[in-house]
């Protein structure tokens, strides 16, 4: 019997979802997995920034409204670091007027923009968009 080289596994993506609410992690982690991303969790702020510091993900799923320090304190401070500057951020957020998407896509250039609540399709398009804009560029 003949063995056949094995087609090398695609890496799987990693996804940190930076959020306050543990449940929506949860939801967001198996909705992900189900399409074969790797989800990892941060609640709040202070914790997204410290697991930065110890990976660079392909994407950060941000959540705008945390008591610690907000979504856009952490965007910044992505942004501001060379290491992190290129991870493409996609907002996850209840701040659903016209004008926070508007600031969030125009004024902070944030890769997208996606209001609570959504749906599991909603979100998997949102990543995989973003994700294959990154690839290509």
């Amino acid at each position: 019997m003949t063995q056949e080289a094995e087609p090398k596994a695609a890496r799987q993506p990693v996804i940190l979802c930076i959020e306050d609410e543990p449940e929506m992690i949860d939801l967001i982690r198996l909705i992900l997995e189900r399409r074969g991303y790797k989800v990892l969790g941060a609640i709040g702020g202070e914790e997204g920034i410290k697991a930065l510091e110890g990976q660079v993900p392909d994407l950060i799923l941000l959540d705008l409204m945390m008591p610690d320090i907000d979504g856009w304190e952490v965007f910044r401070q992505v942004r501001a670091n060379p290491r992190l500057q290129h991870v493409p951020v996609v907002v996850v957020t209840a701040k659903a007027q016209s004008i926070d998407k508007v600031l969030g896509l125009h004024i902070a250039k944030v890769d997208d923009y996606i209001t609570k609540p959504f749906g599991p399709q909603e979100l998997i398009e949102a990543v995989e968009r973003v994700l294959s804009r990154q690839a290509a560029s």
